[in-house]
């Protein structure tokens, strides 16, 4: 083996999670190192959406390359004029630009030392951190980030059997006639008319899309959370049905895009001695599987507090370092508020396509403030648990038995 150097903190990953991490932690003066199977110029292959007022909060509005005023969701049938009418959210949604999002971020950390490898084992050796790669390589740390994704092999969590997970199949393109309106953007659109009464019985899905201007359309069929996943096949073959049913067809395929990630993966235990940040720490938000605001918000904290110890605990080992990054991902706050998500997931995940609907019609009858603190993660404990009864007193009488497990997805 060929010891390549030793850092103060060495992060694994070149995605979004990474990135994050390993810029703030290069603003505070550490040593930091990086390990990636690909380069971090590699562009990303998917598609970032956040609520506009979320990236505001954080003064990185000039980040989002599309916003739309216009949101929308439909829950009805699509079957009468009823159902055909949308829910309008008067929140303000938008995508990132891929390429100055993560040009951003490289920018920050220009002077990190980046190295393509494939971690191959890690072992704790003398009060410190060894990433021992493919190649045979060998870095050291005071302490490891692994920001690799949820299918790291190193970070170790319990298993609590099988993991629901949210698939998603997409087109960027262009159509024979307008699949949203002009300047729309659609959050959910669970009309269900185009699908038979077999598939009516099968997990339910759901159109994300958007008008992207010029002609250009993204349209995505989306599964909310399923164990075993929805297949990329399936959600294609709903997609172009729904598009059909609506008399929409495809006239040029600029771009695919294929989602697949775990929602409800259990938090990793929090005494080990390897840190993680991302995906790897199931940061995923299990009631709405978005990330990236998490990855912003999280990532300053976590980087002061690696910061303070390292330069001011000289002889602090990795497992202690470790603990305390851990304790400020993972604050018992945020620890009770990723219980109650998984809850709500779980008892989701048993609606049925005609009892989904009904619930996010009600869940969108919250007050502004309350659902969109709810799919952003932003909302205090005491709030969360006063919305949650909120929603449970204001739905309807199936949704209530839903949510207490009277009703199931076979019924």
């Amino acid at each position: 083996m060929k010891l390549i150097n030793t850092y103060d903190v060495l992060v694994m990953g070149a995605g979004p999670a990474a990135l994050c991490i390993a810029s703030e932690l290069v603003q505070h003066g550490l040593k930091v190192g990086a390990l990636a199977s690909h380069s971090p110029e590699k562009p990303w292959p998917n598609t970032y959406g956040i609520w506009a007022e979320e990236l505001e909060s954080l003064g990185l509005a000039s980040l989002l390359e599309h916003r739309w005023e216009n949101t929308v969701s439909y829950f009805g049938n699509g079957a009468n004029e009823k159902g055909r009418k949308s829910v309008s959210h008067n929140f303000d949604y938008g995508l990132f630009d891929q390429s100055v999002f993560q040009k951003a971020l490289l920018d920050k950390c220009k002077d990190l030392a980046w190295f393509i490898e494939t971690a191959q084992h890690i072992q704790y050796k003398d009060q410190i951190t060894e990433v021992i790669c493919t190649s045979s390589n060998l870095f050291r740390a005071r302490v490891v980030i692994d920001a690799s994704g949820h299918r790291t092999p190193f970070i170790k969590r319990p298993d609590h059997g099988a993991v629901a997970q949210q698939a998603a199949y997409g087109i960027v393109g262009r159509f024979s006639s307008a699949p949203v309106e002009k300047d729309q953007f659609v959050l959910m659109d669970f009309r269900p008319d185009h699908l038979s009464k077999s598939e009516l019985k099968e997990p339910p899905t759901f159109l994300y899309a958007m008008d992207f201007g010029e002609g250009v359309f993204f349209v995505e069929e989306t599964s909310l959370a399923c164990s075993p996943p929805v297949s990329w096949s399936k959600l294609k073959e709903r997609l172009f049905s729904r598009l059909s049913k609506r008399g929409v067809f495809i006239e040029e395929t600029i771009h695919e895009e294929h989602c697949l990630f775990p929602m409800n993966l259990p938090l990793p235990y929090l005494n080990q001695p390897l840190l993680a940040f991302g995906g790897s720490a199931s940061m995923v938000h299990p009631a709405s599987g978005y990330m990236v605001g998490a990855l912003l918000r999280r990532a300053p904290a976590l980087a002061k507090e690696l910061a303070n110890s390292i330069s001011q605990k000289p002889n602090l080992d990795s497992a202690k370092l470790a603990k305390r990054g851990w304790q400020v991902l993972w604050t018992p706050e945020l620890v009770q508020r990723h219980r109650l998500y998984l809850f709500g997931l779980q008892r989701l995940m048993s609606f049925n396509e005609s009892l989904l609907r009904n619930f996010f019609t009600t869940f969108f009858k919250l007050p502004k403030k309350d659902w969109s603190g709810f799919l952003a993660n932003t909302l205090p404990l005491p709030k969360l648990i006063l919305v949650m009864i909120r929603l449970f007193f204001i739905s309807p009488v199936q949704v209530k038995l839903g949510m207490i497990g009277l009703v199931s997805h076979n019924k």
